[in-house]
C-alpha cells in the first residue's frame, strides 16, 4: 500500500511506514562546467558502499554533484 510517497508494511499486526526509493536515470547536472561523467564517477566513490543492494535516487545524484561542486571549490581555494 502506497501513501504519499511512502510504504506502509504490516508486521506482526503492527503498520509501519518506510519511505519508497524511486529508481531514476542519472540527472543533468544543474551545475554550468560539470559533466554527468564527474558527478557519476563521484556518485560511485560516495556510494560504493550501497550500490549493489540499491540502484541510486535522485536525492543521491543531488548529494553527490554538491559534493563534488564543494570539493572542486576547496581545491581551487587551497592553490
Amino acid at each position: 500500500m502506497v501513501e504519499g510517497g511512502y510504504l506502509l508494511r504490516e508486521v506482526e499486526g503492527i503498520c509501519m511506514k518506510t519511505k519508497s526509493h524511486k529508481v531514476v536515470e542519472q540527472p543533468k547536472p544543474f551545475t554550468p562546467g560539470i559533466s554527468r561523467a564527474m558527478v557519476r564517477q563521484h556518485a560511485y566513490v560516495m556510494f560504493r558502499d550501497r550500490l549493489p543492494q540499491r540502484p541510486l535516487t535522485l536525492e543521491d545524484w543531488v548529494l553527490a554533484e554538491k559534493d563534488l561542486v564543494g570539493e572542486l571549490e576547496t581545491e581551487e581555494s587551497s592553490l
